[in-house]
Parts: structure tokens; sequence; C-alpha cells
């Protein structure tokens, strides 16, 4: 038994609250920048599915659900990361 599973349970069910709300206002403001920022929006969704994957493993309930859970969701943050690279700005010369 994990010490202190209880709070760390309360601790992830905020992030994933954190990250409910950090999709809707990604979403919001997607639709006025014309979905320009794709990357929050994955990166919203990778936050979701990681708190997701925690809380079903800490409550020790589908294991293997939630270990897939945590393998898309590192997908999602690699995949975040490639397309803020692509559509930020372009890098200054190297000098």
């Amino acid at each position: 038994m994990l010490f202190g599973r209880t709070v760390w349970i309360v601790i992830w069910c905020g992030i994933l609250l954190l990250g409910v709300v950090g999709l809707f206002a990604s979403l919001y403001w997607g639709r006025q920048t014309h979905y320009r920022n794709l990357d929050e929006i994955v990166r919203a969704c990778g936050t979701i599915l990681v708190s997701t994957g925690f809380i079903l493993l800490l409550l020790s309930l589908w294991a293997l659900f939630a270990q897939g859970l945590l393998v898309v969701a590192v997908g999602c943050f690699v995949a975040a990361f490639v397309l803020g690279r692509r559509v930020g700005q372009p890098s200054p010369p190297p000098e």
C-alpha cells in the first residue's frame, strides 16, 4: 500500500481538473485564432490522459488500461512539442 495514497489521488484529481479547464480554454481560444494553438489543445489532452492514468493506477483499477493511457499521454506531449516548434516563431539563425 502506498503511503498517502488518498493525498496523491486528490492531487491527481486537481491536475485532472486543471487539464479539463485548460482544454476548454484552449478550444475557446482556438476558435478565435483558427486553431493555431493546436499544441495547447494536444498538451491539455495529454494532461487529462496522464492524470486519469495515474488515478486509475492509484486506485488499482484497470492497470493495463492505465499504463496504456500513460503511453498515449507521452505521445501527446511529444506531439505538442513538435507542433509547438512547427507553429511557433522560427528559430533565430545560429551565430
